[in-house]
């Protein structure tokens, strides 16, 4: 890497001009190109696009990298500006863990990827200067679901997870609000579910309808309040949008859900607004790929639903219990 220390002439100067007088770049069009490419350095963090206009002070250290591993194409402005989304909680050579905040995707849609950044997006981003990585998608969680989601970094560790995932080894906690009141508090959903193809929803099934598939989970009451509980939900099996088909086919909806209601519709005077549905991936262990120990990983609560927690535990305490109509068992 070349580098160098801005003197008093320079003071003041564009990043880009100043680059641009630099014999190894020799103009600001390759200066912008270098900073998008992220070769370039001011004062030891990786300049972006918006650097390019920085002034710069006297002292000020750039550094210039021309064969960063990576930086041979310029990165997607977008990416670039969403970084501080991808919150990364463990990585080494084989996979990485993420805890994904709401409202992004894992990975783009078929045929649509050249769309909206996704997680996979920005994962690629983070390793793009790690020679020989990237990020190969182990298992999803939805958009505005939270939490943990892992990722490998090699095909042959991705399929040694994938098998894990396809014999429901991994454990898989969430937590979730759900409408109502779960009787029991602690027990165990089964079903038979079927991917709706044309509506893109998971549907009770027929005990004999070939397609269908069986649904398992354990859930346990952590907090009760009036009309909603805090609930935790381990996955036996995990089928796309399983907890929210399972709690809402039971009269229990969770919060802010939009799609598995079940013809019930949303009690306005009861439901607290939320954005999305409030559910949250917050544990999730596995066996490694490579070191073949088990590994366990934990993801707190994001805001949002922290905010909800609040307000439905400071309407609980300062309102007396409302009496509620009986609900038959959750199983």
């Amino acid at each position: 890497m070349k580098n160098w220390t801005v003197d008093a002439s320079g003071a003041n100067a564009r990043l880009d001009a100043w680059l641009a007088g630099r014999q190894e770049i020799g103009s600001r069009g390759k200066a912008r190109e270098a900073i998008a490419c992220g070769k370039v350095y001011v004062n030891g963090a990786e300049a972006t696009f918006d650097d390019a206009g920085r002034r710069l002070a006297g002292g000020d250290r750039i550094g210039f990298w021309p064969d960063r591993p990576g930086s041979s194409r310029p990165r997607r402005r977008d990416i670039v500006a969403a970084r501080r989304a991808l919150a990364v909680v463990y990585e080494d050579e084989a996979i990485v863990v993420v805890n994904k905040p709401p409202g992004w995707l894992v990975e783009p849609l078929p045929g649509e990827e050249a769309g909206e950044a996704t997680l996979l997006d920005l994962l690629a981003d983070h390793l793009r200067h790690r020679q020989g990585l990237r990020p190969l998608v182990v298992h999803r969680i939805d958009r505005d679901t939270s939490g943990l989601v892992l990722f490998a970094l090699t095909p042959s560790a991705r399929d040694v997870l994938k098998a894990q995932f396809e014999r429901h080894a991994p454990e898989r906690t969430y937590l979730a609000v759900l409408n109502g009141r779960p009787v029991p508090p602690r027990g165990t959903w089964r079903d038979r579910l079927v991917w709706d193809k044309e509506r893109l929803v998971q549907k009770r099934a027929h005990a004999d309808e070939e397609r269908a598939r069986d649904a398992e989970a354990r859930y346990r009451v952590v907090d009760q309040f009036d009309w909603q509980a805090l609930v935790e939900v381990s996955l036996v099996t995990g089928k796309r949008n399983q907890i929210r088909a399972q709690a809402g086919s039971r009269g229990h909806a969770l919060v802010g859900e939009r799609q598995y209601r079940f013809g019930r519709p949303r009690d306005e005077a009861h439901e607290p607004e939320f954005g999305r549905q409030a559910l949250h991936a917050a544990r999730l262990a596995f066996t490694h790929p490579v070191t073949r120990r088990r590994v366990e990983f934990t993801a707190a609560l994001p805001d949002d639903m922290k905010g909800l927690l609040r307000k439905l535990r400071g309407t609980h305490a300062g309102q007396p219990q409302r009496p509620q109509r009986a609900q038959r068992p959750s199983r």
